[in-house]
């Protein structure tokens, strides 16, 4: 055993006989905080016929939505609108008003020929998502939005005004078929794969009510000009088990205005809890976005139990295809970690986590700690401050640049974790049906 004297914690000494974070038997931990079990409550986590957590990584089928725009390239809306006996050309002054004024309503187009406008519309830019119920923060600079799509599914994405920049939390799927016992947007399973326009169409909606001044700051001021600067993809799903449609929808992100949302890739964030087949794919697309693993604990023994596609690729596993996209892209990695009390705040996880990390090198990673926030029927809370203090003391005195993350949007349900579609939020939407 070894002791930190500031703390007086023991920690497990490495022993072939014990797995990685767990005493070597005959050995008792005398001193710190007990170590506390995952386990679901308030919820039945889905098991698999041999009794473990149910990984969902196909999507259920169930009807498509509509054909939309953002769907297709430049040259398939081109042939999309010929279709429709229509010249090509009108395809560019459709994209015109839907990724750089933000609106799929007839009435402002007024270039286009009033007898064709409506159809074109139809044609082109069907409904997608219909809003349910929108909730703000106080001082309104905190969005949270319900969306029901064309088959009554229900996803959520929020909106945060910071000062300088103005993010989007966006879904990928509705529902999430990981099984993450500490996530509420997970405890339902996966309802189907988000389309590639649906998930646009969430940032084309965010834009559309920032210009027109909906998002805090001050009345007064003109925010005709004002957008989504950086988009994380955080909401709803595990965005790499949507792959091809993320990508298709990032590509639309970055894509020069009007053929697309003129976004910088660097603004881009996508995360996953550890898919490492596409966590390389995703290397290799030549895209700088920001690459983020949902880590949560640094040893195998518990997150096999936190984050159950640890059953397919371990930690080391998935610290190397993040090291892997840092050597490839150049860009600086972040690893996400709920810090839960007395579960994975130890601070010898704090050590065990550097130790890995800076084993694969210096300067190619960064870490978010992120306080836990709370979930219905759970009783699992964040670490408490001194705690959560040391554990960031530890990384950052390790040479692992660490910041504890915001926890915007918690009193509205709208913070990392609590992306859910309750029992209230389907009853609302079958009323608008």
């Amino acid at each position: 055993m070894t002791e930190n004297p500031r703390t007086r914690e023991t920690r497990p000494a490495a022993s072939a006989s014990a797995p990685e974070g767990r005493p070597a038997q005959g050995k008792v931990r005398t001193t710190g905080p007990a170590q506390v079990r995952p386990a679901t409550e308030g919820w039945t986590q889905q098991k698999d016929a041999e009794g473990r957590p149910l990984l969902q990584f196909a999507s259920p089928k169930r009807g498509k939505p509509p054909v939309h725009l953002a769907d297709l390239t430049p040259d398939e809306r081109v042939e999309k609108v010929k279709e429709l006996g229509l010249p090509g050309f009108r395809a560019k002054q459709l994209a015109t008003h839907y990724f750089r004024h933000y609106t799929s309503d007839p009435a402002h187009m007024t270039d286009l020929p009033a007898g064709i406008r409506d159809d074109l519309v139809a044609g082109m830019l069907p409904p997608l998502m219909t809003e349910v119920r929108r909730l703000e923060t106080d001082r309104g600079d905190t969005i949270k939005f319900l969306w029901r799509l064309h088959d009554g599914a229900l996803v959520e994405s929020v909106l945060m005004r910071y000062p300088g920049r103005i993010t989007l939390c966006v879904s990928s799927q509705a529902g999430c078929g990981m099984n993450c016992p500490f996530c509420a947007t997970g405890q339902a399973g996966l309802t189907r794969n988000m389309s590639t326009a649906e998930i646009v169409e969430q940032i084309v909606r965010a834009n559309r009510l920032i210009a027109e001044g909906g998002l805090g700051g001050k009345k007064s001021d003109d925010h005709s000009m004002e957008r989504v600067s950086n988009i994380v993809f955080m909401g709803m799903g595990e965005p790499l088990a949507n792959y091809k449609r993320v990508m298709d929808a990032v590509r639309i992100m970055v894509a020069p205005q009007p053929e697309g949302l003129g976004m910088s890739a660097r603004g881009i964030t996508v995360s996953t809890v550890g898919l490492v087949p596409a966590i390389k794919k995703l290397a290799d697309e030549g895209i700088p976005v920001t690459f983020a693993l949902s880590l949560h604990a640094p040893d195998d023994h518990l997150r096999d139990e936190l984050i159950p596609v640890n059953s397919r690729w371990k930690v080391d596993e998935a610290l190397d295809a993040a090291y892997n996209y840092y050597e490839k892209t150049g860009r600086r990695v972040s690893i996400e970690y709920a810090l839960i009390k007395d579960m994975n705040d130890h601070a010898w996880r704090a050590d065990l986590l550097a130790e890995k990390l800076n084993q694969r090198g210096r300067g190619w990673v960064h870490v978010n700690p992120i306080p836990l926030n709370p979930t219905p029927g759970s009783i699992w809370t964040s670490s408490e401050k001194d705690v959560t203090a040391e554990f960031v003391r530890r990384l950052n005195d390790a040479g692992i640049p660490t910041t504890l993350r915001d926890t915007r949007g918690k009193e509205i349900d709208g913070a990392c974790g609590q992306l859910v579609a309750t029992t209230e939020d389907e009853a609302a939407s079958a009323a608008m049906a």
